[in-house]
């Protein structure tokens, strides 16, 4: 059932919830000032009008400003979109989605000159958040719980899983593309013996990655990955190919191309959706990865055909809802002695960006895929690599 026709503006805003609005969270079995943990509480009526202005924002910026609650936010945007609700949903807010939609089609969100916004808004948000969150390598991206009970062993088996997909060999040059803060170059260099360049657009990432790997065979740029020269036997990127953009697909692979050896293997991490989108949630796009945008599969098929060959797709999207909530228990655990430096607002926008994104991997909308793509000249069969709870 759909609501696409329900003419929301026509509803008084006042104290009780629009019937529109009811009804649609109804259909995704959420109640407003229900009783149940996935239920929403409203404290402030000026929930409605936000939300009916501009649904998505407007529903992560009144939970800023404190005006409702749910004890469970992952339980909550599991069954939000779950329900597939968001044609129905679209229609309260046709004029801020069309313009969203439209910044999208129209502009390159992702061009050198903006490559850089991301890493000043997040990345640069403040090391003592991240160390406080993650594990201890600080590795920002969906850990591997096929065999782990925690997030350091999660972590270190997914690092130890690329590579084991990439063959890395003693000797061998690694590009790390979106090095992070040098986790997995620190990893490779001191488990397999490769050299390693990474990349980044963070200045607060690369301080932190020239400290810890200044007794290894590690360089760090702070550079665009358009602007890298080179020929390196493995490349790597993991978590970085959310900021590359669909205008700049082709370019990114064919950057990638250019800087691979011809019998190299090129390992892509990266969240994917389960249908292609018009834009990105303007709620996450505003205050949590400016200028980002989801890859679906068939938008990474389109611009890898006739560039590569595709060796290896695997998925493991569910893991990365079990990562956020252990990155969310940590955040909670250490907010005590970050309270200091940050304030509440910003508390309930992490909170708020670590669950919702929980829920979205719950609902299976959001995927997790690790490719491994050659070029179409290499000779012999790849063999992937995979870890089972049985392996050792």
């Amino acid at each position: 059932m759909k609501f696409r026709n329900t003419k929301f503006s026509d509803h008084v805003i006042g104290i009780d919830p629009p019937k529109g609005l009811k009804s649609l969270l109804a259909m995704a079995n959420i109640s407003i000032n229900g009783e149940r943990e996935w239920d929403i509480r409203v404290s402030d009526p000026d929930v409605y009008r936000k939300v009916l202005a501009r649904w998505s924002l407007g529903l992560g910026e009144s939970y800023m400003d404190e005006q409702w609650e749910c004890d469970r936010l992952d339980e909550f945007f599991t069954r939000l979109l779950s329900a597939d609700i968001d044609d129905a949903a679209s229609g309260m807010a046709k004029l801020h989605l069309a313009l969203t939609h439209m910044r999208h089609r129209w502009l390159n969100l992702q061009s050198i000159e903006r490559a850089f916004q991301v890493g000043e808004q997040h990345y640069d948000a403040g090391n003592d958040i991240f160390e406080a969150m993650l594990d201890s390598r600080m590795i920002y991206s969906c850990g591997y719980w096929q065999r782990a009970a925690n997030l350091e062993d999660a972590q270190f088996d997914k690092l130890d899983m690329i590579c084991r997909k990439l063959g890395l060999r003693a000797g061998e040059t690694l590009l790390d593309i979106g090095c992070g803060w040098g986790g997995l170059a620190q990893f490779a260099a001191e488990n397999y013996g490769v050299k390693v360049t990474g990349v980044t657009i963070s200045k607060e990432q690369l301080s932190f990655a020239k400290a810890r790997c200044a007794h290894l065979p590690v360089t760090f740029l702070l550079q665009d990955y358009r602007e890298l020269h080179g020929r390196f036997d493995k490349i790597v990127s993991v978590g970085m190919f959310e900021h590359v953009g669909p205008k700049n697909y082709e370019t990114y692979f064919d950057t990638v191309s250019r800087l691979l050896a011809p019998n190299g293997l090129f390992l892509l991490h990266s969240i994917g959706i389960a249908q292609t989108s018009k834009g990105t949630d303007p709620w996450i796009e505003k205050y949590i990865f400016p200028n980002g945008k989801l890859p679906s599969a068939n938008e990474i098929s389109q611009a890898v055909e006739g560039r590569f060959v595709i060796e290896d797709w695997h998925n493991f999207g569910p893991d990365y809802d079990r990562t956020l909530m252990a990155w969310w228990d940590r955040f909670q655990a250490a907010w005590p002695r970050l309270q200091s430096r940050y304030d509440q607002r910003f508390y309930r926008m992490w909170k708020y960006y670590l669950l919702s994104c929980a829920g979205f991997f719950r609902s299976r909308q959001g995927q997790l895929w690790q490719l491994v793509l050659t070029h179409p000249q290499r000779m012999g069969t790849y063999r992937s690599f995979r870890f089972d709870a049985a392996q050792e």
